[in-house]
């Protein structure tokens, strides 16, 4: 395999109440030289007043535009680790990189910011730091309000050498715009730092992430974790009764046995990119969210994934219409992942930060830091249920006087999947589903 990470599939034996997406990263930063004490200031601007001087400028980094840029980053990271991971499955939170990545730049200067913001796809030209911080500020805090079905929990944490002397001017940036946790750990002692962190990430993702660091070393001196929960519900659940085996095909030539959900007269949004030969189809979540599936024909995969662009993703949003589909099919799945994206951001661009030539100074002038580590883990579970009333509603919701004759959509081979959160148009998380095997 040329990429270092892994990905593993399971398949359900008993019944779930949920449709899950947990990921978490993990930052590390090293540095080689004595520290100085510990030091965070008393009190913290609010985010208002963090960068107040840009405030009327006149650039402000509005939410569709941010959207925007975030999924233009979304799918250049998705090409470059489906290229290291031909055949494989795939699923992160590009919504998770993003962040994390964006807040170690709050630290960086010279040409390691810039080469970690133009790396996020962001116009340093067009679009001031402080517009960028206040944007993903802005994004963070509406995804954190309380969802009356949806539950999101997304959040950022620093654990910090306890020796280590942070500028108070991070320390307040970090805590204002992204509401980070500050912890303080003996990276003297590998083992119980890593115990820390991983213990933290677990709680913080309902234990479905039990082990984000499998290393640490006694040159650590800060990991930086953001972490997403996703668990929503179905519009329209899927009867567990109706479950049945079914072949998805790998290629023309082999096929495997998965457990298919089915579900019969939907009324849901479709469309059919005859450009790009796929079909496209949305499925609601209860609260501010939906997946959008997307099923190439038998070939066409690699097409599909080439003409991934922000422009592609607007255009299949746009042209969704309400379509009676006479019975739907998809695997029922679970989906786990870890990479090791310090080994494919440089190829975004975002080199400096992983060299001994990285300027974090923005963080503490006690050492000399670089990033060493980025590590990123996701768990996605797909299954039945949604809630029972929402599921009478949806399946008698739409009209079955439509014009289209019921049509049979069945996702027996490889396909993508899209989570965005409908509030913020923003990519939440995005997956491939290209094998049910373990490997």
């Amino acid at each position: 395999m040329l990429f270092p990470g892994r990905a593993e599939t399971t398949f359900h034996s008993w019944r779930t109440e949920k449709m899950a997406f947990i990921v978490a990263i993990g930052m590390i930063l090293m540095a080689g030289i004595c520290p100085a004490v510990l030091c965070f200031p008393d009190g913290t601007r609010e985010m208002d007043t963090v960068f107040h001087e840009h405030q009327d400028n006149g650039t402000q980094l509005d939410s569709l535009a941010l959207a925007s840029i975030n999924t233009d980053f979304a799918f250049s990271l998705y090409k470059k680790l489906s290229l290291k991971n031909p055949d494989k499955n795939i699923v992160f939170s590009p919504l998770s990189i993003s962040a994390a990545l964006a807040l170690v730049s709050l630290g960086a200067k010279g040409k390691t910011l810039e080469e970690i913001l133009e790396g996020l796809k962001f116009n340093l030209t067009e679009t001031s730091e402080a517009d960028i911080h206040q944007g993903f500020g802005h994004l963070l805090q509406s995804l954190s309000q309380p969802e009356d079905q949806d539950q999101i929990n997304l959040g950022n944490a620093m654990f910090i050498e306890k020796h280590l002397q942070i500028l108070a001017e991070f320390h307040e940036k970090t805590k204002s715009l992204y509401q980070i946790e500050a912890f303080t750990a003996d990276f003297q002692q590998p083992a119980e730092a890593k115990k820390l962190i991983n213990d933290y990430v677990s709680n913080q993702t309902q234990g479905m992430i039990k082990e984000l660091m499998s290393k640490l070393d006694k040159d650590t001196s800060m990991v930086l974790v953001n972490y997403i929960y996703f668990k929503g519900k179905w519009e329209t659940s899927f009867d567990p009764q109706d479950t049945f085996e079914s072949e998805f095909y790998l290629d023309e030539k082999r096929s495997v046995k998965v457990p298919m959900m089915k579900m019969k007269f939907l009324t849901t949004p479709y469309f059919w990119d005859d450009e790009l030969s796929c079909s496209v189809v949305e499925l609601k979540y209860t609260g501010n969210a939906s997946a959008l599936f997307i099923l190439p024909d038998q070939g066409r995969m690699q097409q599909v994934e080439a003409s991934l662009q922000p422009e592609t993703l607007r255009k299949w949003k746009n042209s969704l219409k309400p379509r009676l589909i006479g019975e739907l099919s998809l695997p029922k799945f679970s989906i786990s992942t870890d990479y090791r994206l310090h080994e494919v951001l440089p190829e975004l661009g975002i080199k400096k930060v992983f060299s001994k030539e990285a300027d974090l100074s923005g963080i503490t002038e006690a050492k000399k830091l670089s990033v060493s580590q980025v590590v990123h883990k996701a768990v996605l579970d797909v299954a039945e249920t949604g809630t029972e009333a929402a599921a009478a509603t949806g399946a008698s919701a739409g009209s079955r006087s439509t014009i289209f004759q019921p049509m049979t959509l069945c996702f027996n081979r490889p396909f993508l999947m899209v989570i965005s959160h409908t509030g913020a148009q923003s990519i939440l998380f995005m997956a491939k589903f290209t094998n049910p095997q373990k490997t």
